[in-house]
């Protein structure tokens, strides 16, 4: 077996990292619409939710394997680059939590 370059690899874990999330994502707002069609509030509503997490959590697993990645190349610049990333989304969801 041929080994990939490295950036090939991180890309491959990042796009399986999304479609994974989307597909749980998917998994998990069928099901919450299926309960919802049939009057079982209480799990609809927080699957339904669960589900919007998921997918709204999906980029965010993709800029952390990306700093990952960069650390482990040692590229500083994009290092802080995807920090300050990570910092607006997590200041986003904080944000929306507080409110």
């Amino acid at each position: 077996m041929i080994d990939t370059d490295p950036g090939e690899r991180w890309e491959s874990r990042a796009a399986r990292a999304l479609g994974f999330g989307v597909v749980v994502s998917a998994c998990l707002l069928l099901v919450g619409l299926f309960l919802w069609s049939q009057a079982a509030e209480p799990w609809a509503s927080r699957l339904l939710e669960a589900g919007l997490l998921v997918l709204m959590a999906t980029p965010a697993t993709r800029v952390a394997i990306t700093l990952i990645e960069y650390i482990r190349a040692r590229d500083w610049f994009f290092v802080a680059t995807t920090l300050a990333v990570l910092a607006v989304l997590a200041g986003a969801v904080v944000s929306a939590l507080l409110h």
